[in-house]
């Protein structure tokens, strides 16, 4: 199994102007073929003081795929293009991280 946490930090006040285009492309990357998990997470708020939250800016992508032929499919699917370009002007950054469990 492949995990992926993608770190999305929008430029300031953009944050859900992308997470509203993200959510509205959930279902397509849903049903992808190989794809068991895909969705956005915020800092809770009022969280215990252990936490070290992101900020107001960024949310992160949590992604778990069937193999990394699944998250080559996912990347080069023609929503997601269309996503990146609904969403490249709003996004100050941007880290993919994949993983394998340990």
């Amino acid at each position: 199994m492949i995990h992926v946490l993608a770190v999305i930090t929008a430029k300031p006040g953009m944050r859900n102007e992308i997470l509203t285009h993200f959510r509205a492309n959930v279902p397509a990357v849903q049903a992808e073929q190989g794809c068991i998990e895909y969705g956005a997470a915020v800092d809770l708020e009022n969280g215990p003081p252990f936490q070290t939250p992101w900020g107001p800016d960024t949310f992160v992508v949590i992604e778990k795929w069937e193999s990394m032929d699944a998250l080559k499919a996912h990347a080069a699917a023609p929503h997601m293009a269309a996503y990146a370009a609904k969403t490249k002007d709003f996004i100050a950054s941007r880290k993919i991280h994949i993983l394998t469990s340990a």
